[in-house]
């Protein structure tokens, strides 16, 4: 009699014990992605050359601190960031896209408060000083079934830092802009694929990022895949790997 009820208290408790390691491992998962870092994936090319689509990354949330879109579901617990601190000239960021908080951008920050942001056929200038680029060969891209043959460039900073865009043209809207003047506590993002980027260029669209908005830096791939053959055809998915993109840091 004894052992016949001693089976089910004995399954009772495994039971208990494995919803208590579930629910401590979902506290660890949570508070890894809330404070440390959190993975994103690459829905669009905005950011090619850097970023293609397809590609996954892992966002160090502690970069700059933490604001309420640190934290899942972005409650309105407090304003501002807490241990907030700017982004650099260059970083690549996500941030919350400041006309619809629910939805994440990826850019790359070039103008800080203070600064003042201007594109003249198709260059870009930070406070008045041109940005100069070097010409490195032409560039064939895919945005999501979209083919594109561009120029690629390596674009230098003001602060030295150096990375690649990609160009289509040099005329346009997005490539003669106003002078904008970067408000306080706000940024200016641009696309590394300079005529395909919806960014800080477009006031009616992104325009200003408040720094409020940041989720963290792009740090680094973890995966990247170019998904050219149906689902189905499983025995294709090794071939759909990026392998000389995995681990592969983000600047």
């Amino acid at each position: 009699m004894a052992t016949s009820k001693a089976k089910p208290r004995q399954q009772t408790n495994a039971w208990v014990e494995n919803i208590k390691t579930i629910f401590y491992a979902g506290l660890i998962a949570i508070g890894v992605r809330t404070v440390a870092f959190e993975p994103f994936n690459i829905p669009s090319g905005s950011m090619i050359p850097t970023l293609l689509v397809g590609d996954y990354l892992f966002v160090s949330k502690y970069s700059y601190g933490y604001s309420r879109y640190s934290l899942p579901l972005s409650p309105p617990l407090f304003s501002g960031r807490i241990f907030g601190a700017l982004p650099k000239r260059g970083d690549v960021v996500v941030f919350r896209y400041p006309r619809d908080t629910s939805i994440d951008y990826i850019k790359r920050i070039v103008g800080l408060p203070g600064d003042r942001i201007q594109v003249r056929e198709g260059q870009l200038y930070i406070n008045g000083e041109l940005c100069p680029r070097q010409p490195e060969g032409e560039y064939a891209a895919d945005d999501n079934g979209i083919k594109m043959i561009g120029k690629l460039f390596q674009e230098t900073l003001p602060d030295g830092v150096k990375h690649d865009i990609l160009k289509l043209q040099e005329d346009g809207d997005a490539n003669n802009t106003p002078e904008y003047v970067v408000p306080a506590d706000h940024l200016f993002a641009m696309g590394d694929n300079r005529d395909n980027s919806q960014d800080s260029r477009f006031m009616k669209a992104v325009g200003f990022v408040p720094v409020e908005n940041l989720v963290g830096r792009a740090e680094i791939l973890f995966f990247s895949i170019d998904a050219r053959y149906p689902w189905y055809e499983f025995w294709e998915w090794p071939f759909e790997i990026r392998w000389s993109r995995l681990f592969k840091p983000v600047h």
